[in-house]
């Protein structure tokens, strides 16, 4: 287990039996790119985690290991400065400290190790799972009291300094997760709440492309962003009340029509009916209506592919694939796009057959070989036992 390897790795180095967070990836059922435009998503945490072990330690440093990718150890002491290091996560952590210290955070030295099973670059949110549960691991060390809420805006500020302009939904859904529930997350007033996923004898299960994605260096997924906020500021100009995509409606959209660029008109109607599609699904699950759910999913998809222009033919053949078979209701790419899974929902007694038909035709079509993660939803970040 994970979990253990961390725990006992810490334990050898640093001698200090240290608190465990369990930090989960998620996935997002239906709601894409509609959570920076003040819309509707609806996440569910899961079981794959990152792990951290925390404690404190006499020293003016922080020092943070992991055996997550490459073994690396780096060291900030407590104004944040360093020496030069080469992990990825070693600037989600900077930008972490630095942020703690301009909100007048009282930091102590402590050593944090950490590692876990969320596939790097597959959709599954590993950034918010590091940055929330880094957080929330050092909140519990060095007693600082920082509400789940104020993690979620602390983990966003950090992703924004590095260059990826991301809405809250990843956050909320790692703190904030439930087991066997989707969360419903109004990302204009942060209200939430529990939505019980109702399908019993259907599977989700999550199918990696391996086409990696890196969306802070892939600046499609701000392009999207700018065309969003285009749209909305034209509609402002005749409406009032209009401060991002959630307060324009069909109508508005094609009263503008003739004065938008059709690629920004295609990308803002898609996130209306995204919306719509979330508030769709809710009712869908609560009433155990697996047909409607799938259907749901595919919808989901090809607008994503068509008219917002976020997936990849990798994705679009898994897709399509699954489609032709029976006991396969529906999937979609989840994450914020050009790599990563698809999201699939499937008859449990039919899913071994189609999972294995999916992907030797898509080592088939594409050399890639997938892999496939069964999806089981859990509890948001919290300490372990």
């Amino acid at each position: 287990m994970v979990h253990t390897k961390v725990k006992d790795f810490f334990i050898s180095k640093y001698g200090n039996s240290p608190i465990m967070v369990k930090s989960p990836g998620r996935v997002n059922l239906i709601g894409e790119h509609t959570d920076y435009n003040m819309g509707l998503v609806l996440p569910a945490s899961i079981e794959k985690a990152i792990y951290f072990a925390v404690h404190k330690n006499d020293s003016d440093h922080i020092t943070v290991e992991t055996f997550l990718t490459l073994p690396e150890q780096i060291s900030f002491d407590l104004e944040g400065k360093h020496e030069p290091f080469n992990a990825f996560w070693g600037n989600y952590f900077k930008a972490i400290i630095e942020i703690l210290i301009e909100k007048k955070y009282t930091l102590k030295g402590f050593d944090c190790v950490f590692g876990g099973d969320i596939p790097i670059g597959s959709g599954l949110s590993s950034s918010a799972a590091l940055c929330c549960g880094f957080i929330y691991a050092l909140s519990n060390a060095l007693d600082l009291s920082i509400t789940r809420e104020e993690i979620a805006l602390i983990a966003q500020q950090a992703e924004h300094k590095i260059g990826l302009n991301c809405g809250l939904m990843d956050q909320y859904a790692v703190l904030f997760g439930r087991k066997s529930n989707a969360l419903f997350l109004d990302c204009k007033d942060l209200t939430h709440k529990y939505i019980p996923i109702n399908l019993n004898g259907y599977s989700w299960v999550l199918i990696n492309s391996n086409i990696k994605h890196n969306l802070a260096v892939d600046s499609e997924y701000n392009k999207r962003r700018t065309s969003c906020e285009l749209v909305f500021s034209k509609v402002g100009e005749t409406k009032n009340d209009v401060n991002s995509m959630r307060d324009v409606t069909l109508t508005d959209l094609e009263n503008c029509k003739p004065i938008l660029d059709e690629k920004d008109y295609k990308r803002a109607k898609y996130v209306i009916e995204e919306n719509n599609r979330v508030l769709k699904m809710i009712e869908y699950l609560e009433s155990g209506n697996a047909d409607e759910t799938g259907k749901t999913l595919l919808q989901g998809h090809w607008a994503m592919s068509k008219e917002f222009e976020i997936t990849t033919p990798e994705l679009d053949f898994l897709v399509k694939t699954g489609q032709k078979l029976d006991g396969f209701m529906g999937a979609r790419m989840m994450g914020g796009g050009f790599g990563g899974c698809t999201i699939n929902l499937i008859k449990t007694e039919a899913m071994e057959n189609i999972v294995d038909t999916i992907i030797s035709a898509y080592k088939k079509e594409t050399g890639i070989d997938a892999e496939v993660y069964h999806l089981y939803i859990d509890d948001g970040v919290h300490i372990m036992k």
